[in-house]
């Protein structure tokens, strides 16, 4: 068992957003690193374990507020060539996001996240989760864990095997269970915001809302904008999530791909798989007036937030309306109570609204607006 340790002392809070990317550079991961526009994680930690296969990242952006909270992403990165830098640059990005996720959503946590490289459905064992709960016990503390895209609650019980410091845990475990659950609720808290700054009233009812990945969030989402009265249209790469969700809901609508999807007729577009949702070639075709989503990191890169605002369509920025999953896992750390954690989720509403007040009084997008609020109380709490 291997680990590099890259270590930035300094605790700054990034001026330019949580949701800034670049394309990776295939020199190096150091290259990466200490570029300016990546700079100020506290630490990030390069993971290889021969035994079991496990190659891992795992970033702490910022403990200002208290220990880095965010979850482990297991995937296989589409970059043949340098796959441990796109997983690096993701690390860094989706850290950078937990920070202001943290911190908009009123925790005493601040930003880490960690990336296992690799298809989980074909090197996920026991032996590689066991040897990555000991990479991040080895942190004694500064970094706590929990679900995220490839990794499940199951997972998690493995993994708290090796680390005291891991959340999402099941009930019989001591654990809170599926945060996708009020990570969705959240974010139809934040739809309902959006709504009503769009149209008026805090309801989908009678609007057409397209959701792009219906798995372990955007299924539940589905359940709550049917109760709420709307028009749903999914889509999915998994079509065994699209038919779990038709054969439940008949009336649910689905299309081939998310490019159609964008293109139908919609009110509110949905993006709830992966990030990068929003760029140079979606938002011009965009039909929907509001996007809301569960996925993280939507934007593209920067000026994609300027853009969605001069074609006059509301962004609820991503890292507010789906903290609703790390306000459940944070939850668990205090010994879990689902209904305390649902109120603090359903302050999303709240918060979304004084986000978009926020930007008209400013004169800026909402993702802008975001940032600023976030990095206000960053900055508190490193001060305090």
């Amino acid at each position: 068992m291997g680990v590099t340790t890259v270590t930035d002392v300094r605790h700054t809070v990034s001026v330019d957003g949580p949701t800034e990317s670049r394309a990776p550079n295939p020199l190096s991961p150091l290259s990466t690193l200490f570029r300016s526009d990546l700079g100020g994680h506290e630490q990030v930690l390069l993971c290889q374990d021969r035994e079991s296969g496990l190659k891992a990242v795992i970033a702490l952006h910022s403990t200002a507020l208290g220990p880095a909270l965010g979850g482990t992403r297991f995937h296989a990165y589409a970059s043949e060539e340098h796959p441990e830098e796109a997983a690096l640059l993701d690390a860094l990005n989706l850290a950078r996001g937990m920070s202001y996720k943290n911190a908009l959503a009123g925790l005493d946590h601040g930003g880490g996240k960690a990336v296992i490289l690799g298809d989980p459905e074909e090197i996920k064992t026991e032996k590689l989760l066991l040897a990555y709960g000991r990479f991040v016990a080895s942190l004694g503390g500064r970094y706590v864990t929990a679900c995220d895209v490839g990794t499940y609650v199951a997972d998690m019980d493995v993994i708290a095997r090796e680390c005291p410091w891991t959340t999402g845990r099941s009930p019989e475990h001591g654990g809170a269970g599926d945060s996708s659950v009020l990570t969705a609720f959240g974010v139809f808290q934040g739809m309902r915001a959006s709504a009503q700054a769009c149209w008026g009233a805090p309801t989908l009812r009678g609007r057409r809302v397209g959701i792009a990945g219906v798995g372990k969030v955007g299924h539940h989402l589905v359940e709550h904008l049917l109760e709420d009265g709307a028009e749903v249209v999914v889509t999915d790469v998994r079509g065994e999530s699209v038919d779990r969700v038709l054969a439940r809901h008949p009336r649910v609508q689905a299309v081939r791909d998310t490019e159609a999807l964008i293109r139908a007729d919609l009110d509110v577009y949905a993006p709830c798989a992966l990030g990068g949702a929003l760029d140079d070639a979606t938002v011009p075709v965009l039909t929907a007036k509001v996007v809301c989503g569960a996925a993280n990191n939507q934007l593209a890169h920067p000026g994609v937030e300027k853009d969605l605002a001069g074609r006059g369509i509301l962004y609820a920025p991503d890292y507010v309306v789906n903290a609703g999953g790390v306000i459940q896992v944070a939850d668990e750390l205090h010994g879990f109570d689902f209904d305390r954690a649902k109120a603090k989720a359903a302050k999303i509403f709240d918060t979304t609204l004084a986000i978009f007040d926020r930007a008209r009084t400013d004169g800026i997008p909402p993702a802008a607006a975001a940032d600023r609020l976030a990095e206000h109380r960053m900055a508190e709490g490193h001060d305090a």
